[in-house]
């Protein structure tokens, strides 16, 4: 067995700026573990797997050759970074490296979308695959979405029995089916012919329209419309649903509920990386990760929600709630934040307060997804979650309100509903 995970590249994540200007975002922390971690952790838990490749378009770079030599000898398992010379899409890029991935005789091979958080399923996948008994069949890891916002992913229609996909649509126009492409799937070497015939009838197209610079569109394959809407109905195709939790994290906003979902998980899996409230140490509440490196106030509070990174400092009488804080940031005393991403080595002074609006889905819907918020609405910033790009002061005794202020920026008042530049 093998895993690929997709991590993209660099013009990708802009809905994730400022934040993905210091880091790429597959590397950003959620709940105190850099985002692919949680992924790689799946993998690595499989029997059987040799191999996990990451693969996308980011220059290889001191962060990622740091993380992936770390997390090699944490899970004692080879980790290689696969660069694609240009974005090809999610069935274009393992096209092109097809040979790595074959090699060494691989059976099956999970892909998995770097900005989804998951409880990952991957046994439960491999067994139902198993299960199916044909070895040239494959996977698809969905989830039941209300019919609203179903339309925002791919949609599978399965039969009822068997599992079978019959119909896909990526991003339907109107209602298809309740279950959801979770971005999550166990492959055969058999979808190489599948993707190629895409390539195929994609330079064949070209080829009639000679005009354009066609040698790189042909390679650039999508899984989701090219490759499932075809096997859609051809008896080859499964969706295994899982009712384990599952988000995107397409935005800043989405990161603090997905860093909730995985602290809630660890008191089932990490334990040891949740704070618990000691005699002479701060108030927690709920779910909260501490960095040990973090130095905090015993009259802080802190929690639900709470992910404190490294070399971290906390006042007295601090207030954090729903919020993602950053290595190197300052909470002066009395300082109060709120549903807020405060950037790295960011400082907020005496008695702030910082706080944002929620994204969350709609807690009485079982099936609610996060919407992915447009930034505005109107004409209007739409009110999110507050975040702080790296390096930002914010001075005592001011409130910033529902605002995303850029990195290096040193301010001198309150602000509200404003993305300061």
């Amino acid at each position: 067995l093998k895993a690929v995970i997709l991590i993209g590249g660099p013009q990708k994540g802009t809905r994730f700026r400022p934040l993905s200007f210091e880091v790429p975002k597959p590397l950003f922390p959620v709940a105190g573990v850099p985002m692919v971690q949680h992924h790689i952790e799946a993998c690595a838990k499989v029997p059987g797997m040799k191999e996990i490749l990451l693969m996308g378009f980011y220059q290889p770079h001191e962060a990622l050759s740091r993380f992936l030599v770390s997390a090699q000898q944490e899970f004692k398992i080879p980790i290689r970074y696969l660069q694609e010379y240009a974005a090809l899409g999610t069935g274009g890029g393992i096209y092109h490296f097809r040979d790595q991935i074959l090699s060494g005789g691989a059976e099956a091979f999970f892909v998995l979308n770097a900005d989804v958080c998951s409880e990952f399923p991957l046994q439960e996948m491999l067994e139902f695959w198993q299960q199916h008994g044909d070895v040239h069949s494959f996977v698809i890891l969905g989830t039941t979405a209300n019919r609203t916002q179903a339309l925002n992913y791919g949609c599978i229609v399965a039969n009822a029995d068997t599992q079978e996909v019959q119909h896909y649509v990526e991003k339907p126009s109107t209602f298809v089916s309740e279950i959801i492409n979770c971005g999550i799937y166990l492959f055969t070497p058999a979808i190489f012919q599948h993707i190629g015939e895409v390539f195929q009838r994609n330079q064949q197209e070209l080829a009639l329209e000679e005009s354009s610079n066609g040698w790189q569109r042909a390679e650039v394959i999508r899984l989701e419309q090219d490759v499932f809407t075809a096997l859609a109905g051809s008896g080859k195709l499964y969706v295994y649903k899982t009712d384990g939790f599952w988000s995107q994290i397409k935005s800043a906003g989405s990161a603090i509920y997905a860093s909730r979902l995985y602290l809630n998980q660890y008191s089932k899996s990490h334990p040891e990386r949740l704070a618990q409230n000691k005699i002479g140490g701060p108030v927690i509440r709920g779910n909260v990760y501490i960095h040990p490196t973090a130095s905090i106030d015993s009259t802080a509070v802190l929690g639900p929600n709470v992910s404190i990174g490294e070399g971290v400092t906390v006042g007295a009488g601090v207030r954090v709630r729903e919020s993602i804080v950053l290595h190197g940031a300052s909470l002066h005393d009395h300082t109060c934040v709120l549903n807020t991403i405060v950037g790295w080595d960011s400082t907020i002074g005496r008695w702030a307060r910082v706080e944002g609006t929620p994204s969350d889905p709609n807690p009485n819907d079982p099936y609610a997804k996060i919407d992915s918020e447009t930034l505005f609405r109107d004409g209007r910033l739409t009110p999110s979650i507050t975040i702080l790009g790296c390096s930002v002061t914010i001075p005592a005794e001011v409130v910033i309100l529902n605002s995303i202020v850029l990195p290096h920026k040193e301010l001198s008042r309150s602000y509200k509903n404003q993305i300061i530049l």
